[in-house]
C-alpha cells in the first residue's frame, strides 16, 4: 500500500498535526507514457500555509481531504516513458505521497551528481532561485551598498546574504537566536547580525548596525521588523517583499505603521516577489548559482527530518524557528 498525506482541516492560527491525515491507497499502475516516482526528499516551506486557506491567491488553495503538494526530489523506479529511465532522479511540484505516477511533463531531470540531491530543493531549487532572481530583478545591488536581510538564517535569507557579499555589499542579518546570529556571521560571511527576540528597539538596532542606512531590504517576515527597517532606508531604497511569516498564522490582518510618508520622502521602491513569475530566467540563474557553488563562493545549510511520517511535523517546526537553512524531509 502507498501512504499519502492529505489536508484534513484548514488550520486556525498555527498549523497542528491534527490538521493533516495519513491515508493509504493502492500502489499506482502505469499506463504507456507514464513513470513511477518514489519520493526521496520533500520540501516544506512557509508559503504552503497560505495554500491552506480557502481564498484566492497567486497559487490554487489546497483542497480538503486531498493530498498536499510541494517541491519534491524523486527517483524513477519504473518507466513506460522513453524519455525517462529507471534510476533517474527528477525534481518538481509533486504530491505528498511515497509513490506516485506521472507523465514526466514539467519535471526537471537531475544530471549533476556532484552536489547532494537535496540541494535541488534548496540552493539549486526554488530557494536559491528566489534569492538570486529577487535580488537581480528588484534589489539591483551595487557594490558598497548596505543589504539588510530578515529571516537571515533561513533557506532564502542565508543565500541572499551570501549573494550580497559576492556583490561587494555590507550585509546585516536579522534572526531569532544568538546561535543563528553567530552562524550567519561565521559561516555565511554576514558583517553583522541582530537577534530580534532580545532586541527592545529594532529601529535603533538596525541604525546602529547599518550606519550608512539601508539601500536594499530583503524582507522574509513582514510585521514590526518591516516597520523598523523602513525607518532606516536610504533615498531610492529597494524593498523586496518575499515573505511575511510573522503574519501567516494571524486570523486578522495586524495593524502597523503607515509607510506612505517614508516611501514618498525616500522615493523608495517596494515590490512583492513570486519566483514562478520568472520561470524563463531559471536556467540562467541555476547556471550562475551552480558556478558560485562550484567555486566555493556559496554555501548552503539544511535542516533534515527523517521519515515520511514527519512531513507535517517538519512543516510546523518552520513556524517555531527550529530550522537553519532549508527545512526538508528525507523520505
Amino acid at each position: 500500500m502507498n501512504k499519502v498525506i492529505t489536508l484534513k482541516e484548514r488550520p486556525s492560527g498555527k498549523p497542528e498535526e491534527k490538521n493533516f491525515e495519513f491515508k493509504e491507497e493502492e500502489k499506482p499502475a502505469l499506463q504507456d507514457g507514464e513513470i513511477l516516482l518514489a519520493s526521496k526528499y520533500i520540501s516544506v516551506d512557509p508559503y504552503l500555509r497560505g495554500r491552506m486557506r480557502d481564498e484566492d491567491s497567486y497559487i490554487t488553495p489546497f483542497k480538503l481531504n486531498e493530498p498536499l503538494s510541494s517541491m519534491v526530489v524523486a527517483e524513477i523506479i519504473e518507466s513506460k516513458n522513453d524519455e525517462f529511465q529507471e534510476g533517474d532522479h527528477v525534481s518538481g511540484m509533486l504530491q505528498w505521497k511515497q509513490l506516485q505516477k506521472h507523465t514526466g511533463e514539467g519535471l526537471n531531470k537531475i544530471t549533476n551528481k556532484k552536489v547532494p540531491l537535496s540541494a535541488y530543493l534548496g540552493v539549486l531549487g526554488l530557494t536559491g532561485l528566489t534569492a538570486y532572481l529577487a535580488l537581480e530583478n528588484i534589489g539591483k545591488l551595487k557594490e558598497g551598498e548596505t543589504l539588510l536581510v530578515s529571516g537571515a538564517a533561513g533557506a532564502v535569507g542565508s543565500i541572499v546574504g551570501q549573494i550580497g557579499k559576492i556583490k561587494g555589499c555590507r550585509v546585516v542579518g536579522i534572526a531569532g537566536t544568538d546561535e543563528k546570529i553567530d552562524h550567519i556571521k561565521n559561516d555565511f560571511g554576514f558583517d553583522a547580525g541582530i537577534n530580534y527576540k532580545t532586541t527592545e528597539n529594532m529601529a535603533k538596532a538596525i541604525a546602529e548596525n547599518c550606519p550608512d542606512g539601508v539601500d536594499v531590504y530583503f524582507d522574509n517576515v513582514g510585521g514590526e521588523i518591516l516597520d523598523a527597517a523602513m525607518q532606516n532606508i536610504n533615498d531610492f531604497a529597494r524593498i523586496i517583499n518575499c515573505g511575511a511569516i510573522s503574519i501567516y498564522n494571524k486570523e486578522e490582518v495586524p495593524k502597523g505603521m503607515r509607510l506612505e510618508g517614508i516611501m514618498v520622502k525616500k522615493r523608495a521602491l517596494m515590490q512583492g516577489f513570486i519566483v514562478r513569475d520568472h520561470a524563463d530566467e531559471f536556467q540562467e540563474a541555476i547556471k550562475q548559482l551552480g558556478s558560485w557553488l562550484a567555486d566555493d563562493k556559496l554555501k548552503f545549510d539544511e535542516t533534515k527530518r527523517e521519515g515520511f511520517e514527519n512531513v507535517p511535523k517538519a512543516f510546523i517546526e518552520i513556524f517555531e524557528g527550529k530550522n537553519t537553512g532549508k527545512m526538508l524531509v528525507e523520505v
